[in-house]
């Protein structure tokens, strides 16, 4: 591999991180917003939102200028076709701070109603599952990787929890169920969040190990050992 490549690959790395820096950013803030109703908060979030989309396009242009100027094959070849999906998914989790900011500008000009889930937790651990997520990327490891895979469910599990509070919500509360509704897909947008985030960590499996973990269960995690990929 020549050094010019080697150097093109880590300014495209460089690149990722602040991109998912930015996108962490977008649902750290839009969280705060929803968790205390600020509405201008919630517009920062929206203006941000273009700064993220200039960066995707940029990393996207990157990619393919390395695919055509220096051909790269083996590892070097997966680096930038992780790079090119990772990117998508980090202006996907911007987005989804964006949504959520969204839902805080209109529960802002509702009467309160209390967040019918477990709002907080739910919101750190999908960031925390982002971070980690950029962490596993950066130094390519593999074992943390795998973890957050493995912290999707717990995220999963609050979200399946939020539809049988909204639903007994609306039964004790129907005048509130404009807003209920609100906060069900702040609970579906976290829970997304989470999901690109354990994209992210598949592509960090693939880059490192060659193999193709997504949509399928044959894959190591923490341990637990499953038949190989055939």
């Amino acid at each position: 591999m020549s050094q010019h490549l080697i150097n093109e690959l880590e300014k495209l790395k460089k690149k990722l991180l602040l991109l998912g820096n930015m996108a962490e950013q977008s649902v750290r803030q839009g969280g705060l917003a929803i968790k205390n109703l600020d509405p201008e908060m919630a517009k920062e979030v929206i203006l941000m939102d273009h700064q993220i989309d200039l960066k995707e396009v940029e990393i996207e242009e990157d990619c393919l200028k390395v695919l055509a100027l220096h051909q790269p094959v083996a590892n070097d070849l997966r680096v930038v076709i992780s790079a090119l999906k990772i990117t998508s998914d980090l202006e996907r989790i911007g987005d989804l701070g964006v949504n959520i900011a969204e839902r805080t500008i209109y529960l802002s000009q509702q009467p309160p109603v209390p967040i019918p889930f477990d709002f907080e937790n739910m919101w750190q651990l999908s960031l925390d599952m982002v971070k980690r997520a950029l962490e596993a990327m950066v130094n390519m490891d593999l074992a943390l990787a795998k973890k957050v895979c493995e912290d999707d469910d717990k995220v999963d599990q609050i979200n399946k929890e939020m539809y049988q509070k909204v639903y007994d919500g609306v039964r004790s509360n129907p005048e509130h169920v404009e807003s209920l509704i609100h906060y069900l897909s702040v609970s579906r947008h976290l829970e997304r969040v989470a999901d690109y985030a354990t994209n992210i960590c598949e592509d960090v499996i693939y880059m490192i190990e060659g193999r193709i973990v997504r949509h399928n269960p044959e894959v190591y995690l923490s341990g637990k050992r499953y038949d190989k990929l055939k």
